[in-house]
């Protein structure tokens, strides 16, 4: 582990994984501690993963004003870190809510980024719509699976609007391509690692106009990578699809039985399409 200040002086903490070229990694969550991105697979065997915990998150400090945590208030927190790397320009990874930080960074800091890589990410920093129908047909996938009746009927409740707090745990396996042991053991790390006052403020007002970061990054000058799970119930194929036109120079990778964590669900498959973007 190894720490530098961001601008208000809160301390900072990043993790390193593997050797190489440096690869900066922001988690979702959001404001979960970097943590469960692990070695993504084994990405680092190829580059030099960069974790950043935010604010108030992992070994990082809880910050003065709890004002900032909100993402866009935090997009300083990462060009501070490619400060302390002396980085002229960065590779940038982001999963899921840690998409949203990465595009304010992007349409902030373009000159910085050589390659962007979002990994499921979330689709409200762009106001991509993801219709209930979307969820149903992507769930619909899992019939065959043994969980499925009682996720599905959660699911419903959710839908319905009337859904018990056992509702939002029931319908966990959606989220993965493989509820396996595995799988079962990274969703139970989730809550321990994740600032839940920080998440409150993450999306708070003002943080994100859609239609004007839509409008800075249709200019970006790097390549950019969009990977989608097959199953993913939060960002759809389709979804992500209409997420990736936004950039000039975008490629979606659509992993086959993948859910929201698609290290985890094809290792092999992940690692090489990223490398082969990264270089």
């Amino acid at each position: 582990m190894q720490t530098f200040d961001g601008r208000d002086g809160t301390r900072l903490a990043y993790h390193r994984a593997g050797a190489g070229e440096p690869l900066i990694c922001l988690p979702g969550g959001p404001m979960q501690a970097s943590a469960y991105l692990g070695d993504l697979g084994g990405l680092s065997d190829h580059r030099a993963l960069v974790l950043l915990d935010l604010r108030g998150t992992g070994a990082s400090e809880v910050p003065r004003d709890a004002a900032t945590y909100r993402c866009d208030r935090q997009v300083e927190d990462v060009e501070a870190l490619r400060v302390d790397l002396a980085l002229d320009r960065i590779d940038l990874l982001a999963h899921s809510a840690g998409a949203s930080l990465a595009l304010l960074y992007a349409a902030r800091h373009p000159e910085r980024i050589r390659h962007l890589v979002l990994v499921n990410p979330s689709p409200r920093a762009l106001a991509v719509d993801v219709s209930d129908a979307d969820r149903r047909e992507r769930a619909e996938l899992r019939r065959s699976e043994p969980w499925f009746p009682g996720a599905w009927a959660a699911f419903e409740r959710i839908w319905s609007g009337e859904p018990t707090a056992a509702d939002w745990t029931a319908i966990t396996p959606f989220t993965y391509g493989r509820w396996d042991h595995d799988a079962r053991a990274h969703a139970a790390l989730a809550d321990r690692q994740r600032n839940d006052e920080a998440a409150a403020i993450y999306y708070g007002a003002g943080a994100i106009d859609p239609i004007a970061l839509r409008t800075e990054l249709a200019e970006v000058p790097f390549p950019t990578l969009v990977v989608a799970g097959e199953f993913d119930v939060a960002l759809p194929p389709r979804c992500a699809a209409e997420f990736a036109t936004v950039f000039p120079d975008a490629e979606l990778l659509v992993q086959p039985r993948a859910g929201h964590f698609p290290w985890l669900d094809d290792p092999g498959l992940f690692v090489d399409h990223l490398v082969g973007h990264l270089s």
